[in-house]
């Protein structure tokens, strides 16, 4: 029977999680809560998330206290529009390549259509890391779907594209991985949607729904459309706090 993580456990997963924004938490053990809070006279460490991005001009620059911790959402915000944060931050290596890679997956019923968009994404300036399957011989669409949805979590690919027959199967798996907003599009009203109001990073297509020509324009609608700020922004943060209430790593993962 799985149980509740304590307090403890919790506050270490969150602690992982933010060391690739601050390499000198590494050096700190796991604190317990009353270690957690400021010290009397001392101001609580300062907190940089997308509503702060979300507020700023596109193309400016952030400025950030020393010391001050940045939300992945923040720093996804910032890199989508072009926002320069403070360089006081600790910032992890920029990875070009993976700036311009889609993580592109199918399984056999997307097969077909996924490399009919491999042309579309190449033209389109993209480096495309794909992630199979390689034929019509059938296959599960969650080992597809698991693999495009961690090279976007990891950061290895910018963004991430999964083809089924439906799209539905893919877009449930790939919402499984932490850090993935994954939208199943069938028009280019909803691929729109899903990138300026939701901040999706993985599109997930069915290709038993929709035709070739109409999966391109969503594809093109899809990355051309910017995250959107202020309202949007403060929402998907929200998506994002529930979602690290309940995550958990898994060892073998």
């Amino acid at each position: 029977m799985a149980t509740t993580p304590n307090e403890t456990q919790v506050r270490e997963l969150v602690r992982t999680a933010l060391l690739r924004l601050a390499p000198e938490l590494a050096a700190k053990p796991a604190t317990s809560s009353a270690d957690s809070q400021p010290a009397a006279g001392r101001p609580a460490r300062p907190v940089i998330d997308a509503s702060a991005v979300a507020q700023a001009a596109a193309g400016s620059t952030l400025d950030v206290p020393p010391g001050a911790l940045v939300t992945p959402l923040a720093r996804e915000l910032a890199l989508e529009r072009k926002i320069t944060l403070g360089a006081a931050l600790p910032r992890p290596p920029v990875k070009s390549a993976a700036d311009q890679t889609i993580a592109l997956g199918a399984d056999h019923g997307g097969y077909g259509l996924k490399e009919q968009l491999k042309p579309l994404l190449a033209k389109l300036g993209w480096q495309v890391a794909d992630c199979g399957c390689h034929s019509t011989e059938s296959v599960d669409y969650p080992d597809y779907a698991f693999i495009v949805a961690r090279m976007v979590a990891e950061g290895r690919a910018r963004w991430g594209i999964m083809i089924d027959g439906a799209g539905i199967g893919s877009c449930m798996t790939a919402n499984k991985v932490p850090g993935v907003r994954a939208a199943m599009c069938y028009d280019q009203a909803t691929a729109v949607n899903s990138r300026a109001h939701n901040h999706a990073n993985v599109l997930t297509l069915g290709a038993g729904l929709i035709g070739p020509a109409l999966a391109q324009q969503i594809v093109e609608s899809w990355l051309a459309t910017p995250f959107g700020p202020d309202r949007h922004a403060k929402r998907v943060e929200k998506i994002m706090q529930i979602e690290r209430r309940f995550v958990k790593r898994d060892p073998q993962g």
